[in-house]
């Protein structure tokens, strides 16, 4: 039996989702099409802008839709560095976290290669939390340059979730725009878009229940924007293409269902997750949880994920040791170029590399169920025993420090 604990990558389809993408792709209709199935079409592309806006605290107008999280991160930092630039030169610096995802890392490093775009690291605590105070200082040490800051809502590897409406204000004090890849929050936390005053924020439908290849990007109304593409100007003349009907209409009822569920799924999860953090801890293999962890916590850390660090392991023969055990899950590391590499979130929170090696990311989603939990717990000892020959540790290697 397959134990899938892995959907921070992503997750199951809610079946609504599915039915609802599944009925609208047998209907035919271009939503720029002036005809009877193209206004059909825009109505229901119109309808779930609206109900995704809400869930979101946005207009519908400042929903953009696009493919996903990748695209939303990209078209908010190139096109607002260079509309930014554009209106004065000299703002030609972006403020990103450490510990951002390599949709914004890599755009970033795009625009200094390519666009003479300089970068100031935003450095974060041993949780991976960004403080207000260092965004403001990071701003102050030359307010003229700054282009726009970006920070995650909630991060992907060890789901520390950011004070996102301290760091606008912030911002916004200083007259810089924010952005913000809300990838990983939305649908897991409580998100309010106007309450926190932010410019930008990407999200996807696959974290949620959604299908894959649908996203947006909420810009807010008076923030502009260089489009990244060119052609029929649909998404108020910011992302062009034929929009995906079929593939917005499971977005929204994803956000739907995920609303509804919110609270109770919540709970629910955060439960599962202390569990197998708190199971992990127990079983005398020197495990510890990365980042910060309070059992019951909802808003402080995403309540479906569960980090562990397994010193004198290497995470990648950890993940490929449970997989053959029935345990799908996750590591820390980042692979490029076919060489692995500690993840830079745990280096910025202040990991060694080989502290970072040993890093497990176990998230749970609608479908995780306590026999999941279980199943990592009786798996693991072998697993780690195993993990620590083929490294040449022991297997009683020293307890890292918590993160």
């Amino acid at each position: 039996m397959r134990h899938y604990l892995d959907h921070a990558a992503t997750t199951p389809m809610h079946p609504a989702a599915l039915d609802a993408m599944t009925r609208q792709l047998t209907v035919v209709g271009n939503a720029s099409s002036l005809h009877t199935s193209g206004r059909a079409a825009r109505r229901v592309v119109e309808e779930s802008r609206e109900s995704i806006a809400a869930a979101l605290g946005c207009r519908p107008s400042e929903v953009v839709f696009t493919s996903g999280g990748t695209e939303s991160d990209n078209l908010a930092l190139r096109g607002t560095y260079a509309s930014r630039r554009d209106a004065d030169p000299r703002r030609t610096r972006l403020l990103v976290s450490e510990v951002e995802h390599h949709a914004v890392l890599d755009c970033a490093e795009f625009l200094v290669q390519h666009e003479g775009a300089e970068i100031t690291w935003l450095a974060c605590d041993a949780d991976g939390r960004v403080a207000p105070e260092t965004v403001r200082a990071a701003i102050l040490a030359d307010p003229g340059s700054a282009a726009l800051v970006s920070v995650m809502w909630a991060n992907n590897e060890v789901g520390t979730v950011q004070d996102i409406p301290g760091i606008a204000a912030m911002a916004h004090e200083l007259g810089i725009p924010l952005h913000t890849d809300a990838v990983q929050a939305f649908g897991h936390v409580p998100m309010d878009l106007a309450a926190a005053d932010v410019e930008l924020a990407a999200v996807t439908a696959h974290k949620l229940g959604g299908p894959v290849g649908v996203g947006a990007l909420v810009v807010k109304r008076d923030h502009t924007l260089v489009p990244l593409s060119h052609g029929g100007g649909q998404e108020r003349q910011v992302r062009s293409g034929t929009l995906d009907v079929a593939g917005i209409r499971g977005f929204a009822v994803a956000v739907e269902q995920a609303m509804l569920d919110r609270e109770t799924e919540s709970i629910r999860l955060a439960a599962l997750r202390d569990r197998l953090v708190g199971g992990a801890m127990a079983l005398g293999l020197g495990i510890v949880p990365g980042g910060e962890w309070v059992a019951g916590d909802v808003t402080g850390r995403l309540p479906g994920s569960a980090h562990l660090l397994v010193p004198g392991c290497e995470g990648d023969s950890l993940l490929y040791l449970l997989d053959a055990a029935g345990i799908e899950c996750s590591t820390g590391s980042a692979c490029q170029a076919g060489v692995p590499q500690p993840s830079h979130v745990l280096l910025a929170m202040g990991l060694t590399q080989e502290q970072a090696r040993g890093a497990l990311r176990l998230s749970l989603g609608r479908t995780s169920t306590e026999d999941d939990v279980q199943a990592v717990l009786s798996a693991l000892p072998a697993a780690v025993e195993r993990a620590r020959r083929a490294a040449g540790t022991s297997d009683t290697a020293p307890t890292v420090g918590a993160a």
